[in-house]
């Protein structure tokens, strides 16, 4: 009979399991917790190889399924073996946690930087000013004066405090918080040998000024990483500023890929009769376009001129094509006296024979959000009275 499962709870596994189970359970949860990949998780892996300690050594097993965790301490069992959650993960993976260890990396700081279409498509310069931690140069990073760090008393250098609660008899809990004294680094400073410029927190707030290249050609959401420019902070490597591009939206141009697409207004003249019109390129050049008489463009053609879309990136001699759609604005009306003429330049309009008897209709004008009310409208009333009715039909 088990005294308390809080051990067997913390590695997701039920007493009597076997080792096998029990190592299983203990690998896939120390990888997932392990401070380096879940800097935030260090509590947990300290439960989790705290638990699997125990559960994995028989003598502490027996002791602990009879006695709990109080019976541990009685007997002299707690904290005995390995020193450390760390020393626990090397020992289960061959060194591992060391390797990982001695490649520890502060976390990366993303920033968002805001680039517009022209910008992209010539390249440019940005200067960027950022907050940073950097490790005190008055202290190298100590936080105080030489010899002055000594191990946190209160709780043993493990930077965590355990409280014992009596849930009733026989019944205890053991709860795991972040130090009080130290905060969690496992040792401390006199206040009066705390280093005077950053008070004990071996870092300082910098101000950084980069100067971010932006490449012809570059993306909406594409990195710029600066290697080890991120936070500093002592015994870690630091981690790098991540700049993310954020591509404005351009009022003319709409990009896809290495293609630029636009709108073109033609006015009808203009769509039957030919056209030339001029389009500002995102470099500054003008460009004339051109269409020959007798060659109609149709509400809604695509016309495209090659070579003048976006740079490739890595290759700005190359770029994509401009994507034309052009849109026909018809009149609203026409004077009833150029209707003749107008007929004789055009096609002739074909012949329609009204039978006797026809009804004459009149054409109004449809609005789609009007018609698209009343549909909302129907469908509410619809669902408040519980949907239209059906028949259903039962076969025998």
């Amino acid at each position: 009979m088990v005294k308390e499962t809080t051990f067997y709870d913390v590695l997701g596994v039920k007493p009597g399991c076997s080792p096998d189970d029990l190592k299983k359970a203990y690998r896939k949860l120390a990888l997932k917790y392990h401070p380096d990949k879940n800097p935030n998780e260090g509590d947990r892996f300290k439960q989790i190889s705290q638990a699997y300690e125990v559960l994995s050594n028989p003598e502490k097993k027996r002791i602990y399924d009879q006695g709990g965790e109080q019976a541990l301490k009685e007997g002299g069992m707690e904290g005995s073996g390995f020193t450390s959650p760390m020393d626990l993960f090397d020992v289960f993976f061959g060194g591992l946690g060391r390797n990982r260890r001695r490649g520890r990396k502060g976390q990366d700081v993303v920033h968002q930087l805001s680039v517009s279409l022209e910008e992209l498509y010539n390249g440019t310069v940005r200067k960027l000013a950022l907050q940073k931690n950097v490790i005190c140069d008055k202290c190298e990073g100590v936080g105080g004066k030489k010899g002055s760090v000594e191990k946190c008393l209160q709780c043993g250098g493990s930077g965590l405090q355990v409280q014992i609660n009596q849930l009733g008899p026989g019944m205890i809990q053991q709860v795991q918080s972040m130090c009080s004294e130290c905060k969690g680094q496992g040792q401390r400073i006199n206040p009066r040998d705390r280093c005077k410029q950053c008070n004990g927190r071996r870092t300082i707030r910098d101000r950084k000024i980069l100067e971010v290249n932006i490449d012809k050609g570059m993306m909406d959401g594409q990195k710029i990483v600066f290697t080890g420019e991120g936070d500093q902070e002592p015994d870690l490597e630091a981690g790098d500023i991540v700049i993310v591009l954020d591509e404005k939206e351009h009022e003319v141009f709409k990009r896809s890929g290495c293609d630029l697409i636009m709108r073109m207004h033609l006015g009808l003249i203009e769509s039957l009769c030919g056209f030339q019109k001029v389009i500002r390129s995102l470099d500054g050049r003008n460009l004339v376009v051109t269409s020959l008489p007798g060659v109609i463009t149709k509400h809604g053609d695509l016309k495209c001129i090659l070579n003048e879309g976006m740079p490739v990136y890595k290759d700005p001699f190359t770029r994509g094509r401009l994507v034309i759609q052009f849109i026909v604005n018809f009149p609203q009306t026409i004077d009833p006296t150029v209707i003749p003429a107008l007929e004789q330049c055009l096609p002739r309009r074909e012949e329609v024979i009204i039978p006797d008897g026809a009804e004459e209709c009149y054409l109004t004008d449809l609005d789609p959000e009007q018609e698209a009310r009343r549909r909302d409208t129907r469908q509410a009333y619809e669902e408040d009275e519980g949907g239209p009715s059906r028949v259903q039909c039962a076969t025998h």
